[in-house]
């Protein structure tokens, strides 16, 4: 044990740390900083490195070693946010969503928005009808490869992509209809466009969920969205709280707490519990920062908040400075056309696409499986008229929201040779528990000729040493909290007892104390000397108080 800690100990003092961060095109960025480097810095150098100047929507995520996600702080060192040992795995995500993503100013905005939407349409997350979600499927399938061609697609050429958690023949065939009818000629500049704004008309877009329970058991999806809080349950949206109305946000250990005021004064709160604490501080965190972002006018309107609980639970938290983007983003263009980036990267997909769409060829087969805007400046029409009618319930999908069953899709034994070409075209997992993996660093869908007997083993070896240490770690912790309460209980007993001793107070057990050598030697030499110095100065600062 000691050495393992030791060891721990000599990682934390080098002075530089390597750190890969994965974008949202599935490339990775890897650079090397400082020990002492703080969020921002990490932060700053990604941007750089994608010409990003509307940055404001963006954050760093992580996932810890007890699987639950994080966002990076900027003002904190990032060493210290990491619970896990160097080199660090974190990705690049979109944390606040645009509330008009089409009025993004720059070209890469748009287009990371857009591969942020193709995630949560692939896990989940953006959840929708069979017919919105046939047309988002053949917006992407057009931005990918183009017009529909005989000669280079064949049959059943849809279900090469994986762009759902699970597919269907039906829904196949109705994305090569829209794809082969409807959307010839249109650019892929144009195919995004239009993907975006049909996608914020969802009222799943902007969810990202949180797993929780309510009141009577029933589970629940909690999310922050541009335009307000939403609970989700089963295939229906059965609470909207726009963020005008949202008065207060609290958590206790798992419970967490929605204060609202609705229309004609009307106070509801909501009460939903968490799978664990630390998950409902990351809820209630991703709560406050989404309530400034698209609430606020400055980040300085933010008002320190803390949580109730005693001895260490509590959470003191203020919502980074600068982040709240100012009503007008000016469009600024420096160095090569920010457009550059993606669309070199776009054209080596087009090529893997095009490749694995030619080895397919000839066994045709079909698989079975920040803005000018904020807050209630811009709502989506659908939203509009909801809201104008008090419905706070509507229907969001042809099926029940659950992100968390996104596994593989069905059939999986007639198919898994195609399914796995389709996850190799994609660049994406498949579940959230894959992409929690992913984001967590941890290698998945090796063959098993890729690696030999002794480097599972020696990885094997490495992640259970980790996590031993991570639990020595969490163990010191714990006795060093339990040292200090008990040192801060034996200090308030000592001075307890030394007033009650030199009181008047006629019990036995005192009477023991004051005739035993050791009180009296403290008495005369000690407290009698303290007692009149403390005497001497309240008359000196009473005489003052007189003459004044």
């Amino acid at each position: 044990m000691l050495s393992r800690l030791m060891s721990g100990s000599v990682r934390n003092l080098e002075r530089e740390f390597s750190c890969t961060v994965r974008l949202l095109d599935d490339t990775e960025y890897t650079c090397t900083i400082q020990r002492d480097a703080k969020g921002q810095y990490l932060f700053d150098l990604i941007c750089h490195h994608l010409n990003l100047l509307e940055k404001d929507y963006f954050g760093i995520r992580y996932v810890d070693p007890d699987k639950q996600r994080h966002w990076l702080e900027f003002t904190k060192s990032i060493s210290k946010q990491m619970k896990s040992q160097p080199p660090f795995t974190m990705c690049l995500r979109v944390k606040f969503y645009p509330p008009d993503p089409a009025a993004l100013k720059e070209e890469i905005t748009r287009y990371l928005v857009f591969l942020q939407l193709k995630r949560d349409l692939y896990h989940g997350r953006l959840l929708c009808k069979t017919s919105d979600a046939a047309t988002l499927a053949a917006y992407i399938l057009q931005a990918e490869i183009g017009d529909y061609d005989p000669g280079k697609h064949p049959e059943g050429y849809s279900s090469k992509f994986q762009f759902f958690p699970k597919h269907s023949e039906k829904l196949e065939r109705r994305i090569a209809e829209i794809h082969k009818t409807e959307l010839m000629g249109q650019t892929p500049e144009t195919s995004e466009l239009n993907f975006l704004q049909k996608a914020q008309m969802l009222e799943t877009y902007g969810v990202d969920p949180h797993p929780c329970k309510d009141v009577s058991g029933n589970p629940a999806f909690l999310a922050f969205t541009p335009f307000g809080f939403v609970v989700l349950q089963g295939n229906k949206r059965v609470h909207f709280l726009k963020w005008n109305e949202v008065t207060k946000l609290k958590f206790e250990g798992k419970t967490f707490h929605i204060y609202a005021n609705q229309k004609e004064d009307k106070k509801i709160i909501l009460t939903y519990f968490a799978p664990t604490p630390e998950a409902c501080k990351h809820l209630w965190k991703c709560g406050v920062e989404n309530q400034a972002f698209y609430k606020l006018e400055k980040s300085s309107q933010v008002r320190t908040v803390s949580s109730s609980n005693l001895f260490f639970k509590g959470s003191r938290f203020r919502y980074r400075a600068g982040l709240v983007p100012s009503r007008s983003c000016p469009s600024i263009t420096h160095g090569p056309r920010l457009s550059s980036v993606p669309r070199t990267r776009r054209r080596a997909v087009h090529i893997s696409i095009m490749e694995g769409l030619e080895s397919l060829r000839d066994s045709a087969h079909s698989t079975p499986v920040r803005s000018v805007s904020h807050g209630d400046s811009f709502i989506p029409r659908s939203r509009s008229q909801a809201a104008e009618a008090g419905d706070s319930s509507a229907v969001i999908a042809d099926e029940t929201y659950s992100p968390s069953d996104s596994v593989l899709p069905t059939p999986v034994a007639e198919h898994s040779l195609e399914l796995a070409v389709s996850r190799q075209i994609n660049g994406a997992p498949c579940s959230i528990e894959e992409e929690k993996e992913s984001e967590a660093g941890t290698p998945m869908g090796v063959e098993p000729g890729e690696l030999g007997a002794d480097s599972r083993a020696a990885g094997s070896l490495q992640a259970a040493a980790l996590s031993e240490a991570e639990q020595v770690n969490k163990f010191v912790l714990s006795v060093l909290r339990l040292l200090l309460v008990t040192i801060g209980l034996l200090f308030v007993l000592l001075l307890l007892l030394i007033v009650l001793t030199e009181s008047d107070l006629d019990v036995a057990f005192l009477r023991d104390i004051r005739q035993t050598p050791e009180f009296e030697q403290f008495h005369y030499e000690y407290f009698c000397p303290l007692r009149r110095w403390f005497a001497c100065k309240l008359r000196w600062v009473g005489g003052l108080l007189i003459n004044k």
